[in-house]
């Protein structure tokens, strides 16, 4: 049978993953797909590298849209990244009427519901496995094997670089900054790292599961986004103390009057199986109201494993390459025009419970005025640690946890109790979940 024909643009690491795995298991691929499934052009700024990876057999240029608009590719792989020249080929790609298979998480949860707009019109694939969690089927199990659930929520460890730093900080009590260092050293963080320890990663990821899951179009910048630089080794040592370990976690739940999406780093109790997801490995928990709650472990990231994801979506789109488009899978899992125009809650409206560590001063009445506050907003605790103060400090820790309250009246309460003037640093404060 005819060859699929793939136009590969982009040839680093994970490019030159799908080319090793695409070979090696060459026989178990195309007896899956029904065909052989070739990589017959590549395109990268970088022909050198581009010619010792594809080696001869492959057409190579420095020009992706010549690629894109080849009558001979019946896919292209877009590896390039970022928003820009990535956005324009794809739609050049799919106005030429290829399907096509992306690892571009921040292009989708940015201009995702344009490109599968202009995908379901030209009755083309764009399959995106590899955009999420690296090696790890997430997609594929939200849009089709959860496909009966009433998805109540979402919880991802979804950026290693992140839970790199925090399992680092736990384990050895350094500081963020010096766990930064040792990242970058070695290779699990980028020179700017920005996107990942801001949380904006995790927030393209899980803006994609949220889409998924709650049928809704999607709205990255609706979302809540808070990193990691700020977290201190005293919150996770206390954290720890507390029977709870922090982890940057991607949320995403169904809420009565919308839809909660936000990245932020959370408490979760330690006996929790995501809670004991350590370096770089990712992890995503789904809770659906049939099946209950299920674990999605692996590698989120590398070349073998997120090449996984991509020979995985060139497979599909292999085996339905000549189906009816109103019969194939939904790019989002819910048919056209079936996406709800639910709301995405603003942070003020989120339901969740917090931990919360105050620098005071070590005198009487302190922690009666403090609870004092709380009450008076509403909002319960569910435990507090006061740290022993050394002889001759006048100053101490207060730990507390709370039970579920509204964000909103959480911040209120913060206000108040920061313009205490025993109150002598700025409180910290971070989400928890009991993830139950």
């Amino acid at each position: 049978m005819k060859p699929i024909n793939v136009g590969l643009l982009g040839i680093g690491t994970v490019g030159g993953g799908t080319f090793t795995v695409l070979k090696r298991n060459e026989e178990e691929i195309t007896r899956r797909a029904g065909r052989p499934i070739r990589i017959t052009a590549v395109a990268d700024k970088n022909l050198e590298l581009a010619k010792s990876v594809a080696g001869s057999g492959v057409r190579l240029t420095d020009d992706a849209f010549s690629v894109v608009t080849d009558p001979e590719i019946d896919i292209v792989v877009e590896l390039i990244g970022g928003y820009g020249v990535a956005k324009e080929l794809v739609l050049k790609a799919i106005e030429n009427g290829k399907h096509v298979v992306t690892a571009n998480k921040a292009l989708l949860a940015v201009h995702g519901n344009e490109i599968f707009a202009a995908a379901q019109k030209k009755g083309v694939m764009v399959a995106f496995e590899a955009a999420v969690a690296g090696g790890i089927p997430i997609i594929k199990a939200l849009r089709e094997g959860l496909s009966a659930n009433r998805i109540q929520w979402i919880a991802g460890i979804i950026n290693g670089t992140t839970n790199f730093i925090l399992s680092e900080m736990r384990d050895k009590g350094l500081s963020f900054a010096d766990v930064l260092k040792e990242a970058q050293r070695l290779g699990y963080a980028e020179a700017d790292p920005t996107f990942d320890i801001e949380g904006v990663d995790a927030a393209h990821k899980a803006t994609l599961m949220a889409s998924i899951a709650f049928g809704v179009p999607v709205q990255f910048d609706k979302a809540y986004v808070e990193g990691i630089t700020k977290l201190d080794a005293a919150d996770i040592k206390y954290a720890e103390q507390l029977g709870y370990r922090i982890k940057l976690l991607g949320i995403t739940k169904r809420r009565e009057h919308g839809i909660e999406l936000r990245v932020h780093p959370t408490l979760i109790p330690s006996n929790r199986l995501i809670a004991n997801v350590e370096g770089a490995m990712n992890a995503v928990v789904v809770q659906g109201d049939a099946v209950g709650t299920t674990l999605y472990y692996g590698k989120g990231a590398g070349a073998e494993p997120t090449a996984s994801a991509v020979v995985a979506d060139l497979v599909d789109i292999t085996r339905l390459h000549t189906a009816d488009p109103e019969h194939r899978v939904p790019h989002l899992a819910f048919r056209r025009g079936e996406l709800h125009d639910t709301p995405i809650l603003p942070i003020d409206e989120v339901v969740t419970a917090f931990y919360l560590r105050l620098q005071v001063a070590d005198e009487k009445g302190v922690l009666a005025r403090i609870t004092g506050i709380l009450a008076e907003n509403d909002i319960s605790i569910d435990a507090v640690l006061q740290r022993e103060s050394a002889e001759g400090e006048k100053q101490t820790d207060l730990i507390i946890l709370t039970h579920d309250t509204v964000e909103g009246r959480m911040t209120k309460a913060l206000a108040q109790m920061q313009a205490l003037p025993t109150v002598l640093a700025p409180i910290v404060r971070i989400r928890k979940e009991e993830l139950n």
